[in-house]
């Protein structure tokens, strides 16, 4: 079965310089340990507590960073492009729980980039774009705080 559905991807140009706005956003997001979701089997009312103290002001935690402008210098010169992988397993829980599809898309993902100008952007597909094609209004209202959590952290991040 194919479904073709209407993707709202965002690019926004921040202010920051790059070394700046990833350094600032890596160090407001605190990074899950895979040693911690290890204690979702066997401790789920502790990490639970752990999760919720993690995710800070926005509620978001760093899954994971690959550093794809590091992967250039296999056909050229280095650049300047980080994609971050985000979220929270709490939110996911509370989309995947009403549509197990949604896990396809939580965490989700950021990219941050410098352009030949050196303009610093962040893009990423829209949370309620992406999970709103499945219909389920519980799902798709998790996915609209998400937009305004990832456009608060770049707003916040970029200063």
């Amino acid at each position: 079965m194919k479904t073709i559905i209407d993707m709202n991807h965002q690019m926004v140009k921040v202010a920051s310089d790059f070394d700046n706005f990833t350094r600032n956003l890596e160090a407001s997001l605190i990074r899950l340990d895979p040693a911690t979701m290890q204690k979702i089997g066997t401790e789920p009312a502790v990490f639970e507590v752990h999760l919720k103290q993690m995710g800070g002001e926005e509620d978001l935690i760093l899954f994971d960073m690959q550093n794809h402008g590091q992967l250039l210098t296999l056909v050229d010169a280095p650049k300047k492009a980080k994609q971050y992988v985000i979220g929270n397993p709490l939110i996911a829980v509370q989309m995947t729980q009403h549509d197990i599809r949604a896990a396809l898309y939580a965490p989700l993902r950021l990219l941050v980039y410098e352009a030949a100008d050196q303009s610093v952007y962040v893009e990423y597909d829209l949370p309620s774009s992406l999970f709103g094609q499945f219909g389920n209004a519980k799902v798709t209202k998790v996915a609209e705080s998400l937009d305004l959590k990832l456009v608060n952290l770049i707003a916040k991040v970029d200063q």
